[in-house]
């Protein structure tokens, strides 16, 4: 039995893990998949060392950028992104890093993209929003960062304004705020600047409607969760595990 998991903290219920579970029952394939909380990206090495039949691993918050050091190789478009949320353990043992989120992200962004005429407003500047920075990139669609750190981002929280939510139509929350358990915070923007012409994304699909996204419905705007995103990107994870 081939074996796969996904590494992260905290984790919680796994999307991934039932996602992956009813496919290979549906599609009779000899596997598992496994869910591993490290409170420590460093926890990696005993549990290559103890699941030596492990295939390859997707990674999770807060990991995307801490597993890097760790691998043996990195494919190139995730090296661009400097992210990775798919790794490949080969013959020889050693790890090659991915990153299938963009796959995910293109899916659920493609048509928005094209459709926008306004910068983006990307929530959080951590791997997930590396990945999201990346496709926008891609798209051609410009956009500017929020982060707690006023050395990471182009505003901070407690620097946004209506005005600034007015100018940015598209919003997209590539932090964990909001994220099972925690389904009672949001992220603190002006919530009351927001308009019919907006798209909030979020990126988070546990719940499916998180606060942030249900705030943005309350003042009319159109609201997308990561289930699209999700989906995608796991079965290009599976692609990557099973190319030779």
């Amino acid at each position: 039995m081939k074996r796969f998991a996904l590494i992260g903290h905290p984790l919680g219920h796994s999307f991934s893990q039932a996602y992956f579970t009813e496919k290979f029952q549906r599609e009779k394939i000899d596997a598992c998949y496994e869910v591993f909380d490290l409170e420590n990206i460093s926890e990696i090495r005993q549990i290559l060392l103890k699941y030596t039949d492990l295939q390859g691993f997707n990674v999770t918050i807060p990991y995307k950028e801490a597993i890097i050091p760790y691998l043996d190789d990195i494919d190139k478009t995730a090296e661009e992104v400097g992210a990775v949320n798919t790794v490949k353990v080969l013959e020889d043992g050693k790890l090659k890093g991915f990153n299938t989120d963009i796959i995910g992200l293109e899916a659920s962004l493609c048509v928005i993209a094209k459709e926008a005429r306004h910068p983006a407003l990307i929530l959080g500047t951590g791997g997930a929003s590396k990945a999201v920075q990346y496709v926008l990139k891609q798209q051609g669609l410009p956009f500017h960062l929020v982060s707690r750190d006023p050395n990471k981002g182009h505003f901070t929280y407690e620097a946004l304004t209506p005005e600034i939510i007015k100018e940015h139509l598209l919003i997209i929350n590539a932090t964990p705020v909001g994220m099972a358990p925690k389904i009672t915070e949001a992220p603190v923007i002006p919530y009351e600047a927001l308009t019919s012409q907006h798209i909030l994304f979020d990126l988070i699909y546990n719940p499916e409607e998180t606060l942030f996204l249900k705030r943005g419905k309350e003042h009319g705007a159109q609201t997308i969760n990561g289930l699209t995103m999700l989906h995608a990107q796991a079965e290009a994870s599976w692609e990557v595990w099973n190319q030779e």
